[in-house]
């Protein structure tokens, strides 16, 4: 590989995603003296000193784990919609949460769900064609990570058969056939901002008309729970409005591991990560990439490569940080894509030009090793790129845990309550 000397700067948008916040507190960082921002004599783009990015880091990465865990005190059972390859599903059954059926659209997703765990009633089919009420208070929890869809607002309150058409409104109307305990759906960051939020405001209002109060929404970080990858999920939990008992996300962990932790034998896996197929790049591309050091992007190429390879991009606003990226060792992964040689999105080895394989994608999702994914190399990637991350899977599992033991303590103590003041 052509070698390149490291640059000594991030821009505001990679300072922004390594340290998780948003440009404006690294804005308000800067007037406060906190993280002094410098400007390139050229572009006059705003850029922070790698060693003063780390100096921030380092106290969090040493920083002992938040550990979540709790041990169901029964059994407690889920219905997952829109379970994909089963990243959610397999977190929960690693918190201690049975699986009772799962629905899926996706034929190789449900080859792999059921090639891994044949024990799991995997509901293959469009949604909209299944009846859910046959689990009716025979389950705590429902999950579903819906697509995103739009419907009319029109500034007013919307009812459940007002989202008909949507996805959502399928998730609505199987947690309304089911009457779970509480309900958990998760969707990426843009939904609460999507339509100027007026889309999440009217999911809130349909699960608050079925019988359903909404916790306030958070956007969870993968880093903060064991996962190797700047992912970010939004999740809307309902409780039941006859349950008078509160809900409480997992806590979040100081300790961020990176992409080495991900693919090689450490605290995170036992043994370095498996070979598999994996995606190639174009020789022009690879040629392009070869010239890319670890952690850097199309900025570390020569201004006349930038511009040949960027085309129309470069001119465009934004970092585009996305772009030409090579990940280092020594940081968590970019969010993982569908598809992992795609020029927007581009995801490099940090010592070999070419996209992540299939394994070591699976590991950046923190899947186990022998969760094998059926399907084309194309199938596999797309299946580990929509996953939710087991380890967040599993943190938001304990969580769900801990309600569900709070609940049911509570139950068995009126219960008593009741039958002693029967007997007397």
């Amino acid at each position: 590989m052509y070698n390149v000397s490291m640059r000594k700067f991030y821009t505001i948008a990679e300072a922004s995603i390594i340290l998780g916040k948003c440009k404006q507190t690294l804005r308000r960082w800067d007037n406060k003296g906190k993280l002094t921002a410098f400007r390139e004599p050229i572009s006059n783009y705003r850029v922070y000193r790698k060693k003063d990015i780390n100096a921030i880091l380092q106290p969090t990465l040493l920083t002992d784990p938040i550990i979540n865990f709790v041990k169901p005190h029964k059994k407690y059972t889920v219905l997952e919609l829109f379970a994909g390859a089963g990243g959610l599903a397999l977190g929960l059954e690693q918190s201690g949460i049975e699986c009772v059926a799962l629905n899926e659209i996706d034929k190789w997703a449900c080859q792999t769900l059921r090639h891994n765990r044949p024990n799991w009633n995997v509901l293959e089919g469009d949604i909209k064609s299944f009846d859910f009420s046959e689990y009716k208070d025979q389950v705590d929890i429902v999950t579903g990570g819906f697509p995103c869809q739009a419907f009319s607002y029109a500034g007013r309150k919307l009812g459940l058969e007002d989202t008909r058409g949507t996805l959502f409104y399928d998730f609505a109307r199987a947690v309304n056939e089911v009457r779970p305990l509480i309900c958990v759906g998760e969707n990426v960051r843009g939904l609460m901002s999507h339509e100027k939020g007026k889309t999440l405001e009217g999911m809130i209002s349909v699960l608050d008309e079925i019988g359903y109060r909404v916790v306030p929404v958070q956007v969870l970080k993968a880093i903060h729970y064991n996962v190797p990858q700047k992912r970010e999920r939004l999740f809307i939990i309902g409780i039941r409005k006859d349950i008078d008992i509160n809900y409480q996300y997992p806590k979040p962990s100081n300790r961020v591991y990176n992409l080495r932790d991900a693919l090689k034998k450490g605290m995170l896996y036992q043994t370095d990560v498996p070979k598999s197929d994996g995606a190639k790049y174009p020789i022009h591309k690879k040629e392009v990439l070869d010239l890319v050091p670890p952690k850097g992007y199309w900025r570390d190429l020569p201004l006349d490569i930038q511009k040949e390879y960027m085309g129309k991009s470069f001119y465009l606003g934004g970092g585009k940080t996305g772009m030409a990226r090579r990940i280092g060792w020594d940081e968590p992964s970019l969010t993982l894509t569908c598809s992992p040689a795609q020029k927007q999105t581009e995801r490099c080895h940090p010592d070999e030009t070419r996209p992540f394989t299939v394994r070591e994608y699976a590991r950046i999702q923190t899947f186990p090793d022998d969760w094998k994914f059926i399907g084309s190399t194309s199938q596999q990637y797309k299946q580990i790129g929509n996953a939710v991350p087991c380890n967040l899977g599993k943190e938001v599992g304990y969580s769900l845990v801990k309600f569900l033991n709070a609940y049911y303590e509570k139950s068995n103590s009126e219960d008593s309550s009741i039958s002693f003041a029967n007997a007397i």
